[in-house]
């Protein structure tokens, strides 16, 4: 029989061996999933023995860990702004980047930066993520969840028959082909990686479905369509707020002076990198 201190630590070691990053905060999240208990209690029973009935399903979580499936997955469910959300292979996994940019736009609507919107688009909404965080946040709001893909809206419509959400539609569709309408705000967390540097992406990534992560040739070819088309889709003084890659915050500017949108604005994420970017439609 192990205790809990020595099934982390050997746990632990496997998943360095197997080139995991952060490798006990990983096993404590597996065995507090197995325990079902939250991982700060796993403190308070370091010299608890474990039973094989416990112990059978974890090496099965370690191995498949070890193999590079993402936390999320074997979790099965991911927390974004205080909403437990169901994450696995049919959408890209919810990312601290994207839980900082939905803040920052509750934030703005909460300190008068931006007026309240009445009608939300998520343009490739994935989990649901952004439109379902908003649409709590902004319960008078109309919010539409739209993405190409069937099997992400599926898993959008769970979370928010999870969240008990009642102001949220969807709506399946390549970018505007099969939605009608104006919005006040359009968010969308788009494919943005060149088609060329998929397969160099690390492995926890490549779990994520290819439709959320091809960009095109330069990774913004589905970008550089939305915002062509978005100004047909925006109510005048509408939004646009796009998270994109690394290094494109400063092309995807360039388009939107191209394309004539004002109050251009970049603004980093948690790790200072330039990651967002967002600007007005007015009618010239």
């Amino acid at each position: 029989m192990k205790t809990i201190l020595e099934v982390l630590t050997s746990g632990s070691a496997y998943l360095v061996q197997h080139g995991v990053d952060e490798s006990r905060l990983n096993m404590e999240h597996l065995l507090a999933h197995v325990l079902g208990c939250r991982r700060l209690d796993l403190y308070l029973r370091y010299q608890e023995t474990l039973q094989e009935s416990e112990l059978k399903p974890l090496r099965d979580l370690l191995r498949r860990r070890g193999e590079g499936v993402p936390l999320q997955h074997l979790l099965g469910t991911v927390h974004f702004l205080g909403h437990e959300l169901v994450s696995d292979h049919r959408a890209l996994i919810p990312r601290p980047e994207t839980e900082y940019l939905v803040d920052v736009l509750i934030k703005e609507v909460a300190n008068g930066q931006k007026k309240p919107p009445t009608k939300v688009l998520d343009m490739g909404t994935g989990s649901g993520c952004i439109g379902l965080t908003l649409a709590s946040a902004w319960p008078s709001a109309e919010v539409t969840l739209a993405d190409i893909s069937e099997e992400a809206l599926d898993l959008a419509a769970l979370n928010a028959s999870r969240l008990g959400l009642k102001n949220v539609c969807l709506r399946r569709s390549s970018l505007f082909e099969k939605l009608p309408g104006q919005w006040d705000m359009i968010v969308a967390n788009l494919p943005y990686i060149p088609t060329l540097e998929i397969q160099s992406l690390s492995r926890e990534v490549r779990f994520d479905p290819e439709t959320a992560l091809d960009g095109g040739k330069d990774g913004l070819e589905i970008i550089r369509k939305l915002l062509e088309i978005a100004p047909l889709h925006l109510h005048q003084g509408g939004w646009v707020i796009l998270e994109v890659g690394h290094d494109q915050a400063v092309k995807t500017e360039q388009i939107f002076n191209e394309l004539s949108y004002k109050n251009i604005s970049i603004f980093q994420d948690l790790s200072f990198i330039l990651r967002f970017v967002s600007a007005q439609w007015t009618n010239p």
